[in-house]
């Protein structure tokens, strides 16, 4: 394999996590390969936070949208010599003599260690619910940042309880006159801030304990059926629907390498060096089994990794 293929350091995943990881091995002088659009993840080099409207949570940033704190951590990275990002998709990897071959959609390289940061993607309606498929991209949306200015004066529904369901309804408010939350369970569990922005603002309105069952329309979405009356009827009328059921985590392809995960398919770390079970293999942000995920302590967790990744290497733990 040629040289300029083989790297000390190879980050799976191009969100905040891994470019922060490519960041701190470069000032270790590790030479750094990050593959974006890592195998499964929709969103581009950025990662998911590019999909969030404001992001109010980060040290150094007030408010600031998930696009812009994206692109400047993409351009702090790209400052070093020591790192390569790549817009490709990684579709294997394997043990190799030296390390490991990462196999991509264009090329092959060699790592003497990985990183797997490789995050989520969006968990979609189950099937079951009639029209689920048939509408997607026809008024299903799974992201309100990306698809909320072609809902501006109508009706949508988010389906979901969680913060990135409230933080999708308020952006939605901005363009929609009405924004419905259908949650399944009792309560949505927002963070507190956000649960006091929807209940001041009029244009949301909660419906707890239900389910959608049916998704109506004739050429895109027009109305959905719920599991129980809501005002007496089980037909609502909306325009779109956003779905914010959660995450699937994206950690596939560290499954031939033996690594252990947990029963929801995370990867098992030691949360003080981010290793794994498997020598040299590394693992940072919302694909482990890392209890609070956040933006932030995904970026920790990816300077750790890239820090454990160094004394891996010139610890004489694999060969020159």
């Amino acid at each position: 394999m040629a040289e300029k293929n083989n790297y000390d350091f190879i980050v799976l995943g191009a969100g905040g996590t891994g470019l922060a990881a490519a960041m701190y091995a470069a000032r270790l002088l590790l030479k750094t390969l990050v593959l974006g659009h890592t195998h499964g993840i929709e969103a581009p080099v950025g990662g998911v936070i590019t999909t969030t409207h404001l992001v109010e949570n980060y040290p150094g940033f007030t408010s600031i949208s998930g696009q812009d704190l994206a692109r400047k951590i993409e351009e702090h990275a790209r400052t070093y010599k020591e790192v390569n990002i790549r817009n490709e998709r990684a579709m294997a990897v394997n043990k190799a003599v030296n390390g490991f071959l990462v196999k991509t959609n264009k090329n092959e390289y060699n790592g003497k260690t990985i990183l797997f940061a490789t995050g989520t993607r969006w968990k979609k309606l189950p099937e079951s619910i009639k029209g689920s498929r048939e509408f997607e991209n026809k008024g299903i949306s799974y992201c309100g940042l990306c698809d909320g200015p072609l809902f501006r004066n109508k009706i949508v529904a988010i389906i979901g309880g969680s913060d990135s369901a409230a933080k999708d309804a308020l952006l939605l408010a901005g363009y929609a006159k009405k924004v419905y939350i259908i949650y399944r369970g009792s309560q949505i569990h927002p963070e507190p801030i956000n649960l006091e922005r929807i209940k001041r603002n009029k244009k949301i309105e909660i419906i707890n304990n239900t389910n959608i069952v049916e998704i109506k329309g004739k050429e895109t979405v027009e109305s959905v059926i719920l599991d129980k009356p809501y005002k007496g009827k089980k037909e609502l009328k909306v325009d779109g629907i956003f779905v914010a059921i959660g995450n699937e985590i994206l950690s596939e392809l560290a499954k031939p390498l033996g690594v252990k995960m947990n029963e929801r398919g995370e990867i098992k770390i030691n949360h003080m060096t981010s290793e794994t079970n498997i020598p040299g293999v590394f693992a940072a942000g919302d694909v482990t089994d890392k209890q609070f995920k956040q933006l932030i302590t995904g970026v920790a967790d990816g300077c750790t990794a890239a820090y454990s990744a160094y004394e891996y290497i010139t610890k004489g733990k694999v060969m020159p």
